[in-house]
């Protein structure tokens, strides 16, 4: 499973290296610290080198902290792939000008066809589950017994809030609400002031909009919300099902209050037309 990368970093023996073997794979360590990652100095690698040594997996485990590894010592093989994954990213890093000038492999006679990358994609690989699972720690996602799972949800997470798309539209929504606050409360007090009475039922409905604007604007910028603040007003006798609950209550709000906007938003629009009535003085006459 590893013999792509190894042979990449020109392994001596990329064919046959055993992870499970206890010798060559703490050989390979040792040669991936030595040849291609050179985190320690020099100096420093002698515990790690001492590989017959009784001591060597506490000085594999302080490395792989070390070089921030998401993995621990149990975790052999997805840790071995993270440090490979390392090793090609500074191999890459150390020679730049090597690799950008490599040509690209022929193409297929089938290369015109669109093909999908997942249709050969072995889910009970190793490779596969150790990129899975270090991506969902880099995204703060929970792990999941079924990796397929932990993958989608991945997906999810990148089109919703981290691809180019929903970054811009953050963006613009965020600042549409920081706008639409400020001219929605100067059209509420403008049309109170030519009324010269109180606010209509109409009014108390676009204020509302006002305060509810003000009150989730924050929901855009990503500031966590204490659940344990809001009451859920029922339980389902399970603590994640509360939990999910009240997250799926908050949805509901948020979308609540997005429509309330646009509701709001058309009153106005009706009020900017209706609150200023012109008079044509040309019809007007004084007495009989």
């Amino acid at each position: 499973m590893f013999r792509r990368k190894l042979t990449a970093l020109d392994y001596h023996n990329p064919n046959g290296f055993d992870c499970t073997d206890e010798t060559q794979f703490r050989n390979c360590i040792v040669w991936l610290e030595d040849q291609k990652i050179r985190h320690y100095k020099i100096e420093d690698r002698g515990n790690l080198r001492n590989i017959p040594s009784s001591d060597w997996p506490q000085a594999y485990q302080k490395y792989l902290q070390d070089v921030s590894c998401p993995f621990g010592v149990q975790e052999r093989q997805e840790a071995v792939d993270w440090l490979l994954g390392l090793a090609v990213r500074y191999e890459y890093g150390d020679n730049v000008e090597k690799y950008k000038n490599c040509q690209p492999l022929a193409a297929s006679s089938n290369s015109d066809k669109a093909v999908d990358p997942l249709v050969n994609l072995d889910s009970n690989s190793p490779d596969f589950k150790a990129g899975v699972t270090a991506l969902a720690n880099i995204l703060k996602i929970q792990r999941h017994d079924d990796y397929l799972v932990m993958l989608k949800a991945i997906r999810i997470l990148i089109q919703e809030r981290l691809s180019p798309e929903a970054i811009t539209k953050a963006n613009q929504n965020k600042e549409v609400i920081n706008t639409s606050t400020v001219i929605r409360s100067d059209v509420l007090i403008t049309a109170k002031n030519k009324r010269g009475s109180g606010f209509s039922q109409a009014d108390n409905v676009s204020l509302s909009g006002f305060n509810l604007s003000c009150l989730f604007s924050f929901s855009l910028q990503g500031i966590p919300v204490a659940l344990d603040k809001h009451i859920l007003g029922f339980d389902t006798g399970d603590a994640s099902l509360n939990e999910a609950a009240q997250i799926l209550r908050l949805l509901h709000i948020e979308e609540l209050r997005e429509l309330q906007t646009k509701i709001n938003e058309a009153i106005v629009a009706v009020q900017a037309i209706i609150a200023d009535p012109k008079t044509d003085h040309r019809l007007g006459k004084v007495g009989r």
